[in-house]
């Protein structure tokens, strides 16, 4: 039977996604500049009326400060210093929202240290859901989130992404559940921004040439886990289950939702770039030249980013004992595979603004 989990699973928790988390940070930081522009003219309301910023996707937050911070800057120029601003972070239920309240008090680089009018607020709800009333959100901020899909819609049978796989049927699905889920978000977004809000967005895209990335990374893994399935380790049955549920969309997909008549549920397109993120594994490794360094903190990213959904897969479900060693055995094949050839990865990445209001897009 095919085995197809509702939604992915959160992170690894325990703070192992904000320590191993940089090449997300590099990331972000082309899409800050849309972030402080959207907030020097996103429309807002008259006071006492809060300002609302929506976060989703936090994860457990490190990677939410330098964006959500200056946004708030961009904000206080524009409003009093006692205008009353929420922040509210979003991620799924089973996110260690723990770790996330703790980087927002206590981080030194965190948004509430110089602004007594700024609140932090949470939900463990889905981005595929309304997570907000209608028409209350100002200003929208998500970033590395959006790739990944609300289910695993078909077995991969020659790989755990699909990017690498030679498979027609699961690739169709998986771009079927990727257009489905880039509408629905769009939906939901709409509904809750309010007039003349606007939303930006980071995430993974496939490159002009339609290459997802990271492929060294994500051979590494699937080479590992064969070998760990042929020690023993994993049954057959487990291997085949698992897959990781991201995607990279292309321009024209992140564009289709908008092609009628440039408007997407009310939300139109002011915005959109694919580039190339920076890899600062690799400009590390250039630096020092330990390769060993090189393949563990690849590693470590793909453990605090991928590792969860792949333990879907495990059977006894829940055996936390044995979900454990998984994680260990599969970091340390990846870190030694890596480490033997380090090269440089290819990120490629969508920024975009979206707009809750007619508009002609530019693209």
């Amino acid at each position: 039977m095919d085995k197809t989990p509702a939604a992915v699973q959160p992170m690894e928790g325990h703070g192992a996604y904000n320590r191993n988390s940089g090449v997300q940070a590099a990331g972000v930081l082309p899409a800050v500049a849309l972030l402080e522009e959207a907030a020097r003219t996103v429309s807002l309301a008259a006071p006492p009326e809060t300002i609302v910023i929506a976060d989703y996707g936090a994860s457990e937050g490190r990677n939410s400060l330098l964006p959500i911070a200056a946004a708030l800057r961009a904000l206080r120029a524009r409003a009093s210093a006692a205008r009353a601003i929420s922040v509210v972070h979003t991620d799924l239920p089973g996110n260690d929202f723990s770790a996330l309240f703790e980087t927002v008090n206590n981080d030194p680089q965190s948004y509430l240290k110089d602004d007594s009018a700024v609140f932090a607020f949470a939900v463990g709800r889905s981005y595929f859901q309304q997570l907000f009333p209608h028409a209350s959100v100002t200003l929208g901020w998500s970033s590395w989130a959006i790739q990944w899909l609300s289910r695993v819609p078909a077995m991969i049978p020659d790989h755990v992404q699909v990017a690498c796989s030679g498979d027609a049927h699961a690739r169709a699905a998986f771009a079927r559940q990727a257009g489905e889920d880039w509408r629905t978000f769009l939906i939901r977004r709409a509904r809750e921004l309010r007039a003349g809000g606007r939303l930006v967005v980071l995430t993974m895209a496939t490159d002009d040439e339609g290459q997802f990335g990271y492929a060294p990374v994500l051979h590494a893994l699937y080479a590992t886990l064969v070998i760990m399935t042929r020690d023993g380790f994993l049954a057959d049955e487990e291997l085949r289950h698992m897959a990781i549920p991201t995607v990279g969309r292309r321009r024209d997909e992140f564009a289709e939702p908008f092609a009628d008549d440039g408007s997407s549920a009310g939300l139109a397109v002011e915005r959109l770039e694919i580039f190339e993120g920076e890899d600062r594994i690799w400009a590390d490794y250039l630096r020092t030249g330990d390769a060993d360094m090189f393949g563990a903190q690849w590693a470590r990213f793909s453990r605090a980013s991928v590792f969860p959904s792949l333990t879907t897969a495990l059977h006894p479900a829940g055996d936390a004992a044995r979900a454990a060693r998984f994680f260990n055995r599969l970091e340390a094949g990846m870190a030694t595979q890596l480490a033997a050839a380090p090269s440089r990865m290819t990120i490629p990445l969508a920024r975009m603004t979206l707009v809750r209001a007619d508009a002609t897009p530019r693209f």
